[in-house]
């Protein structure tokens, strides 16, 4: 018999907890273990757990007390019990069927290590962003990468890339592997979940994008220097940073080099290039120098956390024996 565990990271967000956890109720497909990462700090959402009725959920909390959400990830891994793994934010709430259709892929080819699904996104948790994108959770062949995970449609397929919200992984395929701790960020440690899944397709395993799978996502405020949609030089940073980090981890030689000139020659709209500098000098003037030159500054410490990780070590899943 099959089971599944899934694992929340929580900060500061109670009643989006609880909207998170009454989802989980509803499942039609229950969860074996429902485990609940707190920070040791947040007394808001321990007094929250002190009173909230958690029956029938077979819920644990755990506490973690280092600031970020890939050590409360990792922890909650460290707990973990079941065939398959599943994360979602505590600001997301999972349809019905979300676990159910999880199982059915993980059941229908055992070569599948992770599953993801679409996270129906709204912004300032009121306002859906809505779209339709074919292209989603791709590595282009020079080190971009296509996310649009929030828009997918059509059938399920295979991708590089699954986001954080709404993704499930074999315990098998994983083993020991855990998300990287390099990351920079003091709260959502933007890109985590490149480095873990391209770790996953460089061993083997394939990973399924279903956009039927569905979470509501609801983007409830951020309690660090990342708040989304507004520019903050931290928060940029970080994220370029992460994504360099990842990339370069994970591509082989050539086209490692590629990316690098790619991304310092052109880049993207979140990580800029002098292609993209110049593009949006006219319309954001002094901002869009600050956007280029921070990029310059991820992009260079993401390659020195890199090479000072050493450059030339067994590639990490290899340690573990994937």
């Amino acid at each position: 018999m099959t089971t599944i565990s899934v694992i929340i990271p929580t900060y500061h967000r109670p009643s989006d907890l609880a909207r998170c956890l009454d989802a989980l109720k509803q499942q039609a497909r229950p969860a074996d273990q429902v485990i609940v990462v707190v920070r040791d700090t947040d007394t808001v959402t321990w007094e929250f757990l002190e009173t909230f009725n958690c029956d029938p959920l077979p819920v644990q909390t755990v506490t973690v007390k280092v600031t970020g959400v890939v050590a409360a990830m990792n922890l909650g891994l460290d707990r973990a019990q079941s065939d398959i793994i599943a994360f979602t934010d505590d600001d997301a709430a999972p349809h019905a069927d979300w676990l159910a259709k999880i199982e059915h892929h993980f059941l229908a080819n055992e070569q599948i290590g992770g599953v993801g699904g679409r996270d129906r996104m709204y912004r300032g948790g009121t306002e859906l962003i809505d779209g339709a994108k074919e292209i989603v959770g791709r590595l282009q062949w020079f080190g971009r990468v296509i996310g649009n995970h929030h828009l997918g449609v059509g059938g399920p397929r295979e991708v590089d890339v699954l986001k954080g919200v709404n993704m499930s992984f074999r315990r098998t395929a994983i083993a020991q592997l855990r998300f990287d701790d390099r990351m920079r960020g003091t709260g959502a440690q933007v890109h985590f979940e490149i480095a873990f899944s391209l770790a996953l397709r460089r061993s083997g395993w394939k990973l399924v994008y279903d956009p039927h799978i569905v979470v509501d996502h609801y983007q409830a405020k951020r309690f660090d220097e990342d708040q989304r949609d507004a520019f903050n030089e931290i928060a940029f940073f970080n994220a370029v940073h992460n994504e360099t980090l990842a990339l370069l981890e994970n591509l082989p030689p050539i086209q490692r080099l590629v990316f690098l000139i790619w991304a310092t020659l052109i880049g993207t709209r979140k990580a800029l290039g002098v292609v993209q500098w110049l593009r949006f000098l006219p319309s954001e003037g002094g901002l869009a120098g600050r956007k280029w030159l921070t990029s310059v500054r991820g992009r260079w410490q993401g390659w020195l956390t890199w090479q000072q990780s050493g450059r030339d070590r067994i590639p990490y899943v290899q340690k573990l024996g994937l």
